[in-house]
């Protein structure tokens, strides 16, 4: 039987884990929500700095996906580049620590709470498809970002955390405030270049499939500029635009069924559905028993 959220249910248990755990603030206020509770593990060993999956109801969060299914090709979901250092981590049995970097899509804003932000539900879905392994997922996703605010922070933000994974969403803001995309060419690579000099592996997520975007005439260029850089430094790309794209036009799903009235940001079925194909592609890139030099392609799928 298909079940529908019950907010005030979940509410009530999310206020009721507040009163428990300490708060942090940055993420959830810039994404105008409530504050997310702090950093804090979980029974799976999953920890997320924004409010993990389990301080929701499970019946609230599973039933987002089965109302709706969620559903992409592996060819547009997927990605092209393995992830060695994680490889690695989880083959040596050590705690995988992943950093969510990005603006307001990261942070979360459009999501009903916390717990819906795409970093919470991916925590949830590395949990789900590797009950055995260890992640630590921190959100550092902040409001109205562009990638020159993302390089600013990338070290006390982001390098900080000494991260295994980043993923690093961006683009969307220079899009819709109409600015030039080619400046930002030289910056990106530098982003990249310096999280893999830390030793961590790189996800890049391009722009979301949204009216406020497709409607610009500098979105493909950023999305070029995006997958050019990706290629170049053999980092993975998750084509976010791509995924949504087929949403709309190949499961003939209307826009308001993933993102919010604004036009521009994800819904909780959104976001959800983003967590569990990067959740899948994730899991996908890695070689469980075998670590592989970076930038080594995948087999085709």
């Amino acid at each position: 039987m298909k079940h529908h959220i019950n907010r005030g249910m979940w509410a009530a248990a999310w206020l009721g884990m507040a009163c428990l755990v300490p708060v942090s603030t940055a993420s959830a206020q810039s994404a105008g929500m409530a504050s997310p509770v702090a950093a804090m593990t979980v029974p799976s060993g999953i920890v997320t700095a924004s409010a993990p999956a389990s301080t929701a109801p499970a019946d609230v969060l599973a039933d987002v996906l089965a109302v709706k299914p969620c559903r992409s090709k592996a060819a547009i979901a997927g990605l092209d580049t393995a992830l060695p250092n994680v490889a690695r981590r989880l083959a040596s049995n050590e705690t995988v620590t992943v950093v969510a970097v990005g603006s307001s899509s990261t942070a979360g804003a459009g999501a009903s709470s916390p717990a819906f932000s795409y970093p919470s539900r991916l925590a949830s879905e590395l949990k789900r498809r590797l009950p055995n392994a260890a992640f630590t997922v921190i959100n550092r996703g902040v409001n109205g970002e562009i990638i020159p605010d993302m390089l600013t922070r990338m070290d006390s933000a982001v390098l900080a955390q000494n991260p295994d994974l980043v993923i690093w969403q961006l683009g969307t803001n220079t899009v819709v405030r109409d600015q030039d995309a080619a400046p930002l060419s030289a910056l990106v690579h530098d982003g990249i270049r310096r999280i893999r000099a830390h030793g961590a592996d790189v996800i890049l997520v391009d722009p979301q499939y949204a009216p406020k975007v497709i409607e610009k005439a500098g979105a493909q260029a950023m999305l070029d500029l995006l997958a050019g850089a990706a290629h170049d430094e053999n980092v993975a790309l998750f084509h976010r635009y791509a995924v949504m794209k087929s949403w709309h036009d190949a499961e003939h799903m209307p826009f308001d069924d993933f993102i919010t009235p604004d036009a521009l940001h994800l819904n909780d079925w959104g976001y959800s559905c983003f967590a569990h194909l990067l959740g899948e592609a994730i899991t996908g890139a890695l070689p469980m028993h075998a670590a592989q030099a970076p930038g080594t392609a995948l087999a085709p799928r």
